[in-house]
């Protein structure tokens, strides 16, 4: 039984997840929280159509009142819950290929579910599987004439799309050329209306979503088109979403990438400027670069570091009551609006900062902070240890030696695959580059 990862639960459409895995998941969910009215939006994999209908399905069943969103961001999707006091269901697997999906929840006021209350739906949903045989024989049956009674509800993107832009007048980015990269997902048709809404001349690529192109070589996993896309027809900025929209990656005026641990400094600086970064604190994650602790320590802003995941950063934000936070991988928090990870916030608030700027995109980025360089290493295991840096613990000892105070290393577990992630940090490329290598060559050894 697929169980909840690092961000909901994901797997293969039709062998690991299936119609029937979804419905006996939507059912156990809306028992241990109680639902009442459920909204339900999907990004743009060809599997996703189908597991709407089978969640719709499952929760009209139980006489629960379900409104559909169609395609929209995952923000949008937990946004969704903040306005209208319901339970969301993200229909998603974010970065992952189209022959993957899954299912991110969001309980009453957008937040993501705590420990606690996945672990009581994973006991519900080992219930309804057990007698979910006669059910999925039903449910197939059904599903097609289901889902005809169905209402689509664009108020929730539109809601969604006006508070992104309250009190900002529509000529706020007039000065701006923006690229988008929207990965043939969840963004494709809301960035651009967003963008040109505020005044921005847009300019986009990979918004032509056909099931089965989304993050194929494209968004912000793969940035490279954006890159030259940005270099060739002169933007002020490029920004390339992930398949449902939670992240961001940023491309400057001269085509260099800009990762989420500068796009973090360059807000923090500027929020503590006009007195909106609250207690002067942010919150990152392990993975965060040295040297974005070493511009925040030099900009007087405290750190508050946390596990990988924004569910940990959000968790960090609440508990120190904090405005902003976020991931290298450019999951950024605006909490003063959203409850989780959201890209188009991201790159409206990164936009309009520009904007109001007498330095161009690539100054304020160098400006923020110097990173570190950084190895990053992914490396399959035939089956994951979730105690990794315990098993190599003798090996990390042996890298800290060599690194000193000038470096770091972070060997963790995947939330969400059978893969082992490595990061090191070094003042010097060749040197990081040579730990790496030796921890993965260990780790393949032992692990592979």
């Amino acid at each position: 039984m697929l169980k909840f990862g690092t961000d909901g639960v994901r797997g293969e459409f039709g062998t690991e997840l299936t119609t029937s895995y979804v419905a006996a998941l939507a059912r156990a969910a809306a028992k241990v929280l109680q639902c009442k009215l459920v909204v339900i939006g999907r990004d743009t994999r060809e599997s996703g159509p189908a597991l709407e209908a089978a969640i719709y399905q499952s929760l009209s069943s139980l006489g629960i009142e379900v409104h559909l969103m169609g395609v929209a961001p995952t923000p949008a999707i937990a946004f969704a819950a903040v306005s209208s006091e319901a339970v969301s269901f993200a229909i998603t697997a974010s970065h992952n290929p189209y022959t993957d999906n899954g299912v991110k929840i969001f309980g009453r006021g957008g937040r993501k579910l705590t420990d606690e209350q996945e672990s009581r739906i994973e006991t519900e949903l080992e219930l309804e599987l057990s007698g979910d045989v006669n059910r999925a024989l039903d449910h197939q049956q059904s599903e097609a004439g289901s889902k005809s009674f169905a209402v689509s509800h664009p108020e929730y993107l539109e809601r969604y799309c006006s508070a992104l832009v309250a009190d900002m007048p529509k000529s706020a980015l007039a000065k701006l050329h923006i690229a988008l990269d929207c990965a043939n997902g969840a963004m494709s048709e809301v960035a651009s209306a967003v963008f040109t809404g505020l005044g921005a001349k847009v300019s986009v690529i990979h918004n032509s979503p056909n099931g089965k192109n989304i993050n194929h070589h494209c968004g912000a996993t793969e940035p490279s088109e954006l890159k030259a896309f940005v270099k060739k027809i002169k933007a002020d900025l490029g920004v390339a979403f992930d398949g449902d929209g939670d992240r961001l990656i940023a491309v400057d005026d001269s085509g260099s990438i800009v990762d989420g641990d500068h796009l973090i400094a360059i807000s923090a600086q500027d929020m503590k400027r006009n007195g909106t970064l609250r207690n002067n604190k942010v919150a990152v994650t392990v993975m965060t670069n040295i040297g974005f602790h070493q511009a925040m320590k030099q900009s007087e802003i405290e750190v508050v570091t946390t596990p990988v995941g924004d569910r940990s950063v959000l968790i960090a934000i609440q508990e120190n009551d904090l405005s902003l936070g976020g991931e290298q991988s450019g999951h950024i928090i605006y909490h003063d609006v959203a409850t989780t990870g959201d890209g188009l916030l991201a790159a409206i608030r990164l936009s309009a900062l520009i904007a109001n700027s007498s330095q161009v995109f690539s100054q304020l980025a160098s400006n923020a902070m110097t990173s570190f360089p950084q190895v990053l290493k992914n490396i399959r295991v035939a089956k994951l240890a979730e105690n990794v840096a315990q098993i190599f613990a003798t090996e990390i000892a042996a890298a800290e030696k060599i690194l000193g105070d000038n470096g770091r290393v972070l060997v963790r577990s995947s939330g969400t695959e059978p893969v082992v992630r490595v990061m090191v940090e070094a003042q010097e490329n060749h040197i990081a580059v040579s730990v790496a290598t030796t921890l993965v060559t260990a780790i393949t050894a032992r692990l592979g």
